[in-house]
């Protein structure tokens, strides 16, 4: 057992406390004074050089080693859900409305072991832990990106890593991760078409923006299986129709909700342009207008292939060849991470928690209410991410 495994099993006890403690008392979004306070504390005493957010609640810790050399960057997300918690645990959440359904519980905590185990390691170079708030859709990476994270060590870092746990679909201890594109980008458009209300009897009188709406979400799917690439794909998913109080009046307007998630810029590109050319075209053709009003979200999160591969040969070392499994295909869901690795090479790597006598397959998977996550892998996430820190800063710049 390599010496930073049988340190962080000498943490586990503390770190399973410190996750508890975090669980029972969620907050959300960008501001998390009662988290951040948790983590200052379990920081205490630690050699680090410590900042606090202005705009948001977060928490920047640089660990120098007893020498200069490259500096790598370990981020742990903190926010919660708005979500009621139905697990039964004891340590459930006391907040009402509010749980940690995602497992950044988990991440807070194995990023506070990676910090305790590399203050007791030699190395030459920096290490900065990046406690971040917001990632449930504040962009709360972005943020700190604005506020100098990946400045906080007095140069960039060289590499950047972060872990992510799962209630199901993976085996409790397996770590997935992929080279290249892992999770898509995923943008929000809504559509408003409008023309002329008028009586369910006359409809030649009015300008009924319900069959072009429906138009348009049948053309959406098409374009979306007929313009890409089969191996550069795009989903799109019109989650919201409204239109109409009653089934005798035709409405003056017609709104669509729909998400875009794609896995290259250039098809993140072509998708909102040819939405919005969509949206407008149909409706025109019938002598309605249409407006689009497109919010982007979080970028394609993009591992550097040899990141990658350090990961994944990090934890074959650490664990055997059993532990780790290459993700065939990226994953629909998105990350703010992803901000990150647009500027610094790295890699996102999952973590299976799923409780013992629970199948991956069908237990509860994260943000659900019941969603429920091991705590036995607290120490291997902190030993996986201390020891990729190790081995990048080992490797040089």
């Amino acid at each position: 057992m390599s010496s930073l495994r049988a340190a962080a099993d000498d943490l586990h006890d503390d770190l399973v406390r410190l996750r508890r403690d975090l669980h029972r008392e969620p907050e959300l979004g960008l501001e998390l004074p009662r988290t951040q306070e948790k983590v200052l504390a379990a920081l205490d005493g630690l050699p680090l050089e410590t900042t606090t957010g202005t705009s948001l609640s977060s928490v920047t810790a640089v660990l120098r080693g007893s020498a200069p050399g490259p500096v790598v960057l370990l981020r742990g997300d903190m926010d919660a859900l708005p979500l009621t918690e139905r697990t039964g645990l004891p340590y459930a959440s006391e907040v009402a409305g509010l749980m940690h359904a995602c497992g950044h519980d988990l991440h807070t905590a194995m990023l506070v072991g990676a910090a305790r185990l590399l203050a007791g390691t030699e190395f030459a170079g920096s290490v900065v832990f990046m406690f971040q708030p917001g990632e449930e859709g504040q962009a709360g990476a972005r943020h700190m990106i604005d506020e100098g994270v990946l400045d906080a060590a007095g140069e960039r870092p060289v590499a950047a890593y972060a872990l992510h746990v799962t209630s199901a679909l993976l085996p409790g201890g397996v770590f997935v991760t992929r080279r290249g594109p892992l999770m898509s980008a995923a943008d929000v458009v809504q559509v408003t078409v409008t023309g002329a209300g008028g009586h369910g009897s006359q409809p030649h009188l009015a300008k009924d923006p319900i069959p072009v709406g429906s138009a348009i979400v049948t053309a959406l799917q098409t374009f979306a299986t007929r313009a890409f690439d089969a191996f550069d794909p795009v989903v799109i998913t019109v989650g919201s129709f409204n239109a109409g109080t009653a089934a005798n009046i035709i409405p003056p307007e017609a709104r669509l909700g729909l998400t875009i998630r794609s896995f290259s810029p250039e098809a993140r590109a072509r998708a909102t342009d040819g939405v919005r050319e969509l949206a407008t075209g149909i409706a025109g053709a019938h002598g309605l207008t249409a407006s689009v009003d497109h919010e982007m979200g979080y970028p394609v999160t993009v591992n550097d292939p040899s990141e990658a591969e350090l990961a994944a040969a990090t934890v074959g070392d650490l664990y055997g060849p059993d532990r780790f499994v290459w993700a065939p295909d990226p994953m629909t869901t998105a990350e703010d991470f992803s901000y990150i690795l647009n500027d610094v090479p790295g890699a996102f790597v999952f973590l299976g928690a799923c409780p013992p006598g629970r199948d991956p397959r069908t237990a509860p998977f994260n943000h659900a209410p019941d969603a429920v996550f091991d705590d036995a892998v607290l120490a291997d996430g902190a030993t996986l991410l201390a020891e990729l820190a190790l081995r990048r800063i080992a490797a040089g710049g």
